[in-house]
C-alpha cells in the first residue's frame, strides 16, 4: 500500500489517493479464483478444476476484479488513515481510479474532525437549583405505597365518584348492537375518565343490581370513525359496588411496607432519598448549562457527514435494543408507521447534540494537555468487570482501550469544566414538583467502543405500539 496523495478539501474532508502493487494486487485476485473456482461451470472441466486463465477468458480478464478490490481497500485505506494521522470521523465514499494487472488506485475521500477554537471554558458560572424537600412531597412519595396497600371493599350503598363498579354493558347504535362495545364483569372506576364523556358521570347513584340505559355521544375524534360523532345508548347492568379501603398510616403501617419500624423513620428515609435524588439533578442540570455555554463559545464548523455519521449511530443502537427485547426492527418500524429515513432524520438533532459535546471535549482534552496512562485504563476495565459480574478478559474483548481511553479524556475535561465554574441561585421552583430525577436509572452493559464518544443513550424507544382498546367504549 501506498499513499499517493493527500489533499484537504473544504468542510473539513480529505481526499486520499491510495495504491495498491501489482504484487499484491495479484495475490488478492488468486485468492478470490480459488474461493469462486467451485461455483463456476467451464465445459470440458469438472466444477472448481477450470484454470483461472480459461475463466478469465471466458468471462474477461476483470471477471475477480470487484471482489479483489473488495478485499483489498478496507484493510489499505485504514492503514493510510493510521499513517496520515487522520481523524476520520464519518465512512469514506470510494471511488476506483484504475485497475488492472498492474495494481489498484482508489480514492476515498473522508470527513475528518474539525478545527474547534475554543472560547471561555474555565471559571464559567450557570444557576443551580436549589433543593428543599417539604412534608408535601414526603407525603407524595408515601401515595405509591398507600396506593399498594388500599383494599378494595363491596358496599351496599349507592355508588360515588372514586367508587368501582362491577358492570355489564352493552352498546346500541340506532337499535343495533356494535363491534366491541360489549363487556361482562368489568370494573371501572368512576371519575377516572376512561369511558367517553357522561357514561360514567350516569353511574354514580347506581347500587347493586340496578339496570340502566344510558344516553352518550361518542366524541367526533373518536378513534373508530364509524362512532366518531355518534349517538349511542348502553344498557349497563350493575353487580358491584366497591370502595377504597385505605391502610391507617402508622408505625405499624410503616414495619409492612418498609425495613423501618416507626413511620417517622421511614419518612425522613424517603425525604432522605428524595433530596439525594435532586441534588442529583440539580448538578446533572448546572454541568449541562455549563457544557452548552462551552459548546455555544466554541468556533467550528460542524461537517454534515459527522452529524449524519452519528444519526446512524444512534438509530443502530436503538435498533439492538428493539432487537434485545425480541421484536424484529422492521416490525417495530412497521408498527410506528416509520423508516428507517425518517428514524434517521428525527435522530439529527440529538446527532447534532452529541456532536457538538464531542467536539467540544476534544478541544479542551486538547487545550490542557490531558492524558489517561495505562494503568487507569486497567483500573477502569477491572470496575467494568466488577459491576457487570464477568471475567476481566471478557470484558477486555468486548471494550476496546482506546475507546476507554477517549472516554477517560472526556471525563477528565468535564472536570475541567465543572470544578473551575461558580453556581449562581436560580429562580426559586415550587418545592412540591416533581422531577424526572425520581425515577431510578437503569444500567448499560459494556460494548465494543467506537470511535465516537461512548454517551448516554439516545432517548429510549418508544412503546411497541399502541395497544388497540379493547373496547369501543373506553376512550
Amino acid at each position: 500500500m501506498n499513499v499517493k496523495s493527500v489533499e484537504k478539501q473544504e468542510k473539513s474532508t480529505v481526499e486520499l489517493v491510495i495504491e495498491i502493487g501489482k504484487e499484491e494486487f495479484e495475490a488478492a485476485v488468486e485468492k478470490v479464483y480459488k474461493k469462486q473456482r467451485g461455483r463456476i461451470t467451464v465445459p470440458g472441466f469438472r466444477k472448481g478444476k477450470a484454470p483461472r486463465k480459461i475463466i478469465e477468458g471466458m468471462y474477461g480478464s476483470g471477471v475477480f476484479y470487484e471482489d479483489a478490490i473488495n478485499d483489498l481497500y478496507p484493510e489499505a485505506y485504514t492503514q493510510a488513515v493510521e499513517q496520515e494521522k487522520l481523524d476520520t470521523v464519518s465512512w469514506p465514499h470510494v471511488e476506483v481510479l484504475d485497475v488492472g494487472k498492474d495494481g489498484l488506485t482508489f480514492k476515498a475521500t473522508v470527513t475528518v474532525r474539525p478545527e474547534v477554537k475554543l472560547g471561555d471554558y474555565k471559571g464559567l458560572t450557570a444557576e443551580k437549583n436549589e433543593v428543599t424537600v417539604t412534608d408535601e412531597d414526603i407525603d407524595n412519595e408515601l401515595k405509591p405505597f398507600i396506593n399498594r396497600a388500599t383494599r378494595m371493599v363491596t358496599v351496599e350503598r349507592e355508588a360515588k365518584e372514586g367508587d368501582t363498579v362491577v358492570i355489564d354493558f352493552e352498546g346500541f347504535l340506532d337499535g343495533t348492537p356494535f363491534d366491541g362495545g360489549k363487556a361482562e364483569g368489568h370494573s371501572l372506576e368512576l371519575g377516572s375518565g376512561s369511558f367517553i364523556p357522561g357514561f360514567e358521570e350516569q353511574l354514580v347513584g347506581a347500587k347493586a343490581g340496578d339496570e340502566k340505559e344510558l344516553n352518550v355521544t361518542f366524541p367526533e375524534d373518536y378513534h373508530a370513525s364509524e362512532l366518531a360523532g355518534k349517538p349511542v345508548v348502553f344498557k349497563v347492568k350493575v353487580h358491584e359496588v366497591k370502595e377504597k379501603q385505605l391502610p391507617q398510616v402508622d408505625d405499624e403501617f410503616a414495619k409492612d411496607v418498609s425495613e423501618f419500624d416507626t413511620l417517622a423513620d421511614f419518612r425522613k428515609d424517603l425525604g432522605d432519598k428524595l433530596k439525594e435524588r435532586r441534588e442529583t439533578q440539580a448538578q446533572r442540570d448546572f454541568e449541562a448549562a455549563l457544557m452548552e455555554q462551552v459548546m455555544s463559545n466554541m468556533e467550528v464548523e460542524i461537517p454534515d457527514a459527522m452529524v449524519d455519521y452519528e444519526a446512524d449511530q444512534l438509530v443502530n443502537d436503538m435498533a439492538q435494543r428493539i432487537q434485545a427485547q425480541g421484536i424484529p426492527f422492521e416490525q417495530y418500524l412497521s408498527m410506528m408507521g416509520m423508516t428507517v429515513d425518517m428514524m434517521r432524520e428525527q435522530a439529527k438533532a440529538a446527532a447534532l447534540e452529541r456532536v457538538r459535546r464531542d467536539l467540544a471535549l476534544g478541544a479542551v482534552v486538547a487545550a490542557e494537555n490531558i492524558t489517561v496512562s495505562d494503568e487507569e485504563i486497567e483500573e477502569e476495565y477491572k470496575r467494568l468487570a466488577e459491576q457487570y459480574h464477568m471475567e476481566l478478559d471478557k470484558v477486555k474483548e468486548a471494550v476496546d482501550a482506546e475507546g476507554i481511553r477517549k472516554e477517560q479524556s472526556y471525563h477528565k475535561a468535564e472536570h475541567v469544566v465543572y470544578d473551575s465554574a461558580k453556581a449562581g441561585k436560580a429562580k426559586k421552583k415550587a418545592a412540591s414538583k416533581k422531577k424526572a430525577e425520581d425515577a431510578a436509572e437503569g444500567e448499560e452493559k459494556p460494548k465494543k467502543a467506537t470511535r465516537k464518544t461512548t454517551k448516554k443513550k439516545a432517548e429510549e424507544p418508544a412503546e411497541a405500539a399502541e395497544e388497540k382498546a379493547g373496547k369501543n367504549a373506553e376512550e
